[in-house]
């Protein structure tokens, strides 16, 4: 390539990138943005949608929203052909295609404040959930289900127990953590398998009281 066509080729290019505004500056006003693509399904606040099998997302640590958003884009949830809510999500995860978004918008998000969900379920024994916590969950989740970051487990206490519920299913279930590159998913897989429904309706009850 001569000097002359190279030269050329940099003016064309950087008048590209000028008509286009470049590439977005990364950051709390640009997860801003893109969380205008999340608020049909999680809401204007973040609080979630049961109907739609949304969650509520506002608060979350970001740690863990990016670590689901990107379990989403490569296929490590939403691979089960019934899980149509995870197919969805991450159907949609794929707009999040420049560099820097999923940062974005899960540091957007876990700035937002919680929006207190309601428990929806009723039954469910919270004394026997308690020692089946205690003896399956708190090692990860804590003993507060405040999470740990470092075992890759989120808060659960004032999360949807509708949603809690659901995700202990798809896990027990295979919905979730069967993916060969879900690592610790498989390790949540391993922790629900043998739970029965009463023994997760009763755990969700519990996990309720640590409000």
């Amino acid at each position: 390539m001569s000097n002359t066509v190279r030269r050329l080729s940099v003016v064309l290019l950087a008048g590209t990138l000028a008509a286009c505004g470049g590439a977005p500056e990364q950051g709390i006003a640009r997860g801003k943005e893109l969380f205008d693509t999340c608020v049909p399904c999680h809401g204007e606040a973040g609080g979630g949608n049961q109907a739609l099998g949304a969650p509520g997302i506002a608060g979350l640590p970001q740690w863990y929203i990016e670590a689901q958003l990107a379990g989403f884009q490569a296929g490590h949830r939403g691979y089960q052909a019934f899980d149509t809510v995870g197919i969805r999500m991450k159907t949609m995860s794929w707009s999040l295609d420049l560099e820097g978004d999923i940062a974005s918008v899960a540091e957007y998000v876990a700035g937002m404040a919680g929006v207190r969900q309601a428990p929806v379920l009723t039954g469910g024994d919270p004394a026997a959930g308690a020692e089946t916590w205690g003896t399956v969950c708190a090692a990860c989740h804590g003993p507060d289900a405040a999470g740990n970051e470092v075992l890759h487990a989120p808060p659960l206490a004032g999360h949807a127990d509708w949603y809690v519920l659901n995700q202990l299913r798809k896990f027990r279930d295979g919905w979730r953590g069967t993916h060969s590159g879900d690592g610790w998913g498989a390790v949540m897989r391993t922790n629900t398998i043998h739970l029965d429904d009463a023994a997760i309706a009763n755990v969700v009850a519990y996990i309720q009281t640590l409000r």
